[in-house]
Order: C-alpha cells, then sequence, then structure tokens
C-alpha cells in the first residue's frame, strides 16, 4: 500500500484559500472534482508546484514532478470545496493515513468556522 506524508504546502494554500472565502460549501464531489484534462491545463499554465497546491498527500517513494506523487485533492483547482475535504478526511480514514486525515479534518473545521457553520 502506498505512504503518503502531508504536504504543508497544500495544507497553507488551502487555509489562505479558505480565509479569503474561496470556498464551496455545498457540491457534489464527484460532479465537481478536477478531472485529468482539467489537471492537465493546470499543470502546463501553473507548473509543478502550483498543481501539488491542490493535494494534501504526497506519495512517498514516488518521483517528483509526478501525477503519481499527489494524492488526496481538495479543490476544484480554484476553490476549496467541503465536500472535497470531507471526502479527503474519509479515504484517508479508510485507508489508514493518519496525518493526511488530520491535516484535511482541520482545514474542515476551520472552513466551518469560517463559514460559520456550527
Amino acid at each position: 500500500m502506498a505512504r503518503y506524508a502531508v504536504n504543508p504546502e497544500a495544507v497553507a494554500h488551502a487555509r489562505r484559500l479558505i480565509d479569503a472565502r474561496q470556498y464551496v460549501l455545498d457540491s457534489d464531489w464527484g460532479a465537481v472534482q478536477p478531472r485529468a484534462e482539467s489537471e492537465n491545463a493546470y499543470l502546463e499554465r501553473h507548473g509543478w508546484q502550483g498543481y501539488g497546491r491542490w493535494f494534501l498527500g504526497l506519495t512517498e517513494d514516488a518521483k517528483e514532478q509526478t501525477k503519481a506523487r499527489h494524492a488526496f485533492v481538495y479543490g476544484d483547482l480554484r476553490r476549496v470545496h467541503r465536500s472535497g475535504l470531507i471526502a479527503c478526511v474519509y479515504r484517508a480514514s479508510e485507508w489508514r493515513h493518519k496525518d493526511v486525515e488530520l491535516a484535511a479534518h482541520d482545514l474542515l473545521q476551520h472552513l466551518d468556522r469560517t463559514a460559520g457553520i456550527t
């Protein structure tokens, strides 16, 4: 099974977006999560560093500057999606990637506080 480290740049990027209110509270994650075509276009425009900021996990032992290196996308490459963070929490907890699970959970709590969800 792959192992993942938390991507601190992605956590910081998500926090900045939340603080700037660049989020979507209600969405169908299956319908809005980035597809390969939009990921490729984003990667071409923003490079690996920009692309990587959208993934909470970094696959250990994967080569740098590959899509295989990035896991647990949380937004649509423009805004944070609450449903995306929930998906990250769920997937990370399902496969026992505790550090990623906790990072996603903390971001979800920050989003909820920022949005006034009690």
